[in-house]
């Protein structure tokens, strides 16, 4: 088996021909133009970069970690513009969720889907989280992505935080995390009541023009954001994309709020 992926490895060679071909210009008349070679001189620059390659392969080891220490420093840089260009649609939308602490000093932004298997494993961790540390505020981002009963859960949820407010939405949240049943207009009739809210008046502002509004921003923001799966969690400054264990998280957390 190799000891690295292919694709990095004939990413990697790309690399190390240019970087020979830069290194071959300076002694030459002119610069390095592997297009004007003719057939006899590009196989003879093939074969110097394949010999020096089979004599050196350390150089490719060497030229595939610059070349992915180069790549993360670029997404590093990409990441930091897309959240300064989009800050207030992620951290103050002004009809996103808020919880755990809103006056905290680290803010936590999750994408989610009820539907979702790893936000559901992440959903008790998540809360672990918050509890444990207590100066989070959480923002949650409803993105349906998963299909009908996706968009489903998430109108009930977004009809819930307007007309029952956080409290109600919190348990919400929760129920629809841990739904094992199909979503379906039953099912939410009876948590509504359950949550001692008009399940009326809920089923009614689900499929309202304003509860649509906030699915499609959602959507939007995460296209501009390039977030195309969940759960996606957004630290501070930093994208988490995937599911984090609790350990990871709090790691993460005790560094953004050092500064790292």
């Amino acid at each position: 088996m190799p000891l690295f992926p292919l694709r990095p490895l004939l990413m990697a060679a790309v690399f190390m021909v240019g970087l020979l071909a830069g290194l071959a210009a300076p002694a030459l008349a002119q610069p390095l133009d592997p297009g004007s070679m003719t057939p006899e001189q590009r196989q003879d620059f093939r074969k110097e970069v394949r010999d020096y390659l089979m004599d050196n392969p350390e150089v490719l080891i060497e030229a595939i970690q610059v070349l992915e220490r180069r790549q993360a420093a670029q997404q590093v840089r990409s990441e930091a513009e897309l959240l300064q260009d989009n800050h207030a649609a992620i951290f103050d939308d002004g009809y996103s969720f808020v919880g755990g602490n809103p006056d905290g000093d680290i803010t936590l932004v999750e994408f989610m889907d009820y539907r979702c298997s790893f936000c559901r494993q992440a959903h008790p961790e998540v809360a672990e989280l918050l509890k444990n540390d207590g100066r989070i505020r959480w923002i949650v981002k409803e993105f349906p992505i998963l299909g009908p009963d996706s968009t489903l859960a998430s109108r009930f949820a977004i009809a819930v935080l307007d007309l029952g407010g956080a409290d109600a939405y919190g348990r919400a949240h929760d129920a629809l995390m841990t739904m094992r049943a199909k979503v379906s207009t039953e099912a939410l009739e009876k948590l509504a009541g359950d949550l001692g809210l008009d399940a009326g008046a809920v089923l009614a502002r689900m499929d309202s023009a304003e509860v649509t509004k906030v699915i499609d921003a959602n959507h939007a923001l995460a296209q501009r954001l390039q977030i195309s799966g969940t759960p996606t969690f957004i630290l501070q400054d930093r994208f988490l994309r995937g599911y984090v264990p609790l350990d990871a998280l709090t790691n993460l957390v005790a560094e953004a709020r050092n500064g790292g």
